[in-house]
This record gives C-alpha cells, structure tokens and sequence, in this order.
C-alpha cells in the first residue's frame, strides 16, 4: 500500500511539472510550414524533403532595431514566424535596443520563461511576484551578466546608461507570446469602459481618457 501511495504521489508532483512544458520533438525537425492550411496547436510540418538550409537560417538581426520611439527600445523577435526551423523546438530569441535611458516597458510572455543577458551598456531589470506579495525584484546588469524573468510575471528592462544599450534574450517557447500592461490595458479594441479602468486604477475618468488617447 505504501508503494502504492508514493507511486501516487510522484505522478501529482511530476506530472504537471511535465506538461507544462512544450512537448519534445518526435523527429529530427519540424520546419513550419507557414503558407499550411491545417490549424494545429504550433505550425504543420513542412515536407521534409523540401526543407533547405535556409529553413534554420534568420539574418534579421543583424543590424541595430529602430530606437525612436515613445519608449526609446526595440525588441526584434527570432519566433517561428521569422525562422521556421524552429518549430516544435521549444525555443526563441530576442534582440533588444536600447536608447540612453530608453524602456522595454512592463510586460509579460503567457508561454515562456526569459533568459535575459546584457551584450552593451548597463540594464536596470526587474518583475514583480503573483498576488498577494507582489514583491518587486530588481538588478542592475552591466555587460555580459545575465538575468531570470520566470514565466508569466510581468518584468520590465531599462537602459539607466548615457550611451545605447543592447541585449539578447531566450526564451523557452517557439512562440512566447507577449502582453504589454500599457497597451493591453489602455490600447484594447475596443477600449475598456474609462469608468471601469478608473475605479480600477483609482482614478478620474478624465485621466483615463487622457490615456487612452496616447494608445
């Protein structure tokens, strides 16, 4: 019966740890096939006999993002949809630019968790826990350390240097996903009643309007 009872145990502890994750590949590569009509949870397999080396290749970042912007950062994305080699691998990168004292603003990725490693400049990283604590843990990075942000909490880089910055980051998802606060919150289609984002935010309703109107 004890035998019984551990064995029970282990399969509520270890079971859902397991699914969790992405599930392991069952061949050697699954390129997407982007143009596919059949709807799968991730991308159908291309043909495997059409697969070239460019399948598993992206030069898109190469060069530095586009930094003028209202924040003052850009994040290129190495997703499935940029590199189709990637698909069921369970894997994503990121490249990220920042201006002095630019902002990759709080967000969070409902699929993956973030490696986060600074490449130029000096980063300010933090997120918060769940509810109740919603404790805020923060670092400042300089080039070359590296940082967590565990998955689905909401974090947030900045560049806290005089010069640019730049950043690379994985991620344990082909397709991570991401939620920015502001814009989810302030720039849905369509809006979020202003009376229900006041209460909310305990605010006046001519604040949230003002708001909304940046989004």
């Amino acid at each position: 019966m004890a035998r019984v009872l551990d064995l029970l145990w282990l399969m509520v502890v270890v079971f859902p740890v397991a699914l969790a994750a992405e599930p392991s590949p069952l061949q050697d590569f699954c390129v997407a096939d982007l143009k596919g009509q059949v709807l799968v949870n991730g991308v159908a397999c291309k043909n495997p006999s059409l697969v070239q080396a460019d399948d598993f290749y992206f030069g898109g970042i190469r060069k530095k993002g586009n930094t003028s912007n209202p924040v003052g950062s850009k994040v290129s994305l190495v997703t499935v949809e940029q590199l189709p080699g990637l698909n069921t691998l369970g894997i994503a990168m990121a490249r990220v630019d920042y201006q002095p004292w630019g902002l990759n603003p709080p967000h969070f990725h409902p699929r993956a968790t973030e490696l986060f490693t600074v490449l130029e400049g000096t980063i300010e990283a933090g997120f918060v826990t769940s509810n109740p604590e919603n404790r805020f843990i923060t670092k400042v990075l300089q080039k070359g350390d590296v940082f967590v942000f565990p998955m689905r909490l909401v974090h947030f880089q900045r560049n806290i240097g005089n010069t640019s910055a730049r950043a690379v980051s994985t991620l344990s998802s082909q397709n991570p996903g991401i939620v920015t606060i502001a814009n989810a919150v302030f720039g849905s289609k369509p809006d979020i009643s202003t009376h229900i984002l006041a209460k909310a935010f305990q605010t006046s309703n001519d604040v949230i309007d003002n708001i909304q109107l940046k989004f």
